[in-house]
């Protein structure tokens, strides 16, 4: 099969063959490098404060490129307005959020935006806002989906939902909310708030995520390559057989004539 595979044709589909199969296998990588995707915003940009006035606008849908930043606003937290969410775990113990809305100073139509100002065990009455002008350092976050309440009567909200806020608090607020790291008057001093501890929450994890559906498309490109090469194999082996087939006929033929001419009365005397 050897000499068969050494013919002209088949050495130049063999070339044809492997470029096929080359276009395969870098097709194949390009599918498995595209299939790790990293996450939307790094932790090196998340991590730097921004004003929330610049980096988010009033009234737009909060992306992933814009969730999980650290931001700054200065303004006011409206009295009155504290909503309770539960349940809410702070290191392993059951409790609920205290969220207040927090007028934002700058924003586009007098916006607010909901404040997480701590954490407490008890779904009893909070600590009251601080007051005056202040300035909040925490991390912004997306909006959960609203729920409703199992029992309308509890005093507990079971999401945070800019929508069921708005409403709540017949106000115009910023999609999403903050829970508030640090905050502190317009001297720099911090503010403390008794029996409420802070919300600290860290970034995203950093792992790229997987897309298998890249990675299949992958594997299909590698099985191509495969059958380019599997495709010219059996080509050159089918060459190779009627070449055989073709050698046993002549064999046939050539005994079927000697035959004839050994036979009694085909001699000439």
């Amino acid at each position: 099969m050897f000499k068969t595979a050494l013919k002209l044709k088949w050495i130049g589909a063999l070339i044809a063959a492997l470029a096929l199969a080359t276009g395969f296998v870098l097709l194949s990588g390009w599918q498995f490098g595209i299939s790790e995707t990293e996450p939307p915003v790094k932790i090196d940009k998340t991590e730097k404060p921004v004003a929330l006035i610049e980096h988010q606008e009033v009234g737009k849908e909060l992306l992933g490129t814009k969730a999980d930043q650290i931001v700054t606003m200065e303004g006011e937290f409206v009295p009155g307005t504290d909503q309770l969410v539960a349940p809410r775990l702070q290191d392993d113990q059951r409790g609920v959020w205290v969220l207040t809305e927090f007028k934002v100073e700058g924003a586009a139509q007098d916006a607010g935006i909901a404040v997480v100002r701590g954490w407490q065990p008890e779904a009893t009455k909070p600590a009251a806002a601080p007051e005056g002008e202040l300035e909040i350092t925490g991390r912004l976050l997306p909006s959960e989906g609203p729920e409703f309440r199992e029992d309308l009567r509890s005093a507990t909200l079971p999401t945070v939902a800019s929508a069921q806020l708005a409403n709540i608090w017949d106000s115009v607020l910023y999609e999403g909310f903050v829970t508030a790291h640090e905050i502190t008057t317009a001297k720099g001093e911090t503010v403390e708030q008794p029996g409420l501890e802070a919300v600290i929450v860290g970034p995203q994890p950093q792992e790229g995520q997987i897309n298998w559906l890249n990675v299949f498309y992958g594997l299909e490109w590698v099985l191509f390559a495969g059958f380019a090469i599997f495709l010219w194999y059996r080509m050159v082996r089918d060459d190779y057989q009627r070449d055989l087939d073709e050698i046993a006929e002549r064999a046939a033929e050539a005994r079927r004539k000697n035959g004839n001419a050994t036979e009694p009365g085909n001699s000439n005397e």
